[in-house]
């Protein structure tokens, strides 16, 4: 797996790609080294691959159990230290599930889905980051 990084303007502005798609990612830091609001953090990446990495899991999971999933959504918060460098220290997941879903399945894939298949959460915890989920299903 491979990214390729180009400057985009005189600040931190970057563009992302990827050697497996043809899609850009925006990339900015924040106002304090130059950034102008042009693209997400490097640390808002961190937590959208924890999301979608779980999610995907967790979609995938469900199918298979033939649960019938109308939309998900997910919102993923980090909490980081203080001192430099400011890495996260606790995460956590929240999956927002709508449709015809059994709650003990849901529960059982979320678990499968974070804790074992999630590669992202395996890197991140591995570091000493926290992780924790919730589900809420409507």
């Amino acid at each position: 797996m491979k990214i390729h990084l180009q400057r985009k303007n005189e600040a931190v502005h970057f563009e992302g790609s990827s050697e497996l798609a043809d899609v850009k990612v925006n990339i900015d830091g924040s106002e304090s080294i130059g950034g102008e609001g042009k693209g997400v953090r490097p640390m808002e990446l961190v937590l959208m691959a924890l999301g979608s990495c779980s999610v995907f899991d967790l979609s995938s999971i469900l199918k298979k159990q033939r649960q019938t999933i109308e939309d998900i959504q997910v919102e993923v918060e980090g909490k980081r230290r203080e001192e430099i460098p400011n890495i996260f220290t606790h995460i956590h997941i929240t999956f927002t599930l709508k449709g015809q879903l059994d709650e003990a399945k849901v529960q059982k894939a979320a678990e499968l889905a974070v804790k074992k298949y999630c590669s992202v959460h395996d890197m991140l915890a591995a570091g000493g980051v926290e992780i924790t989920y919730s589900l809420k299903i409507t």
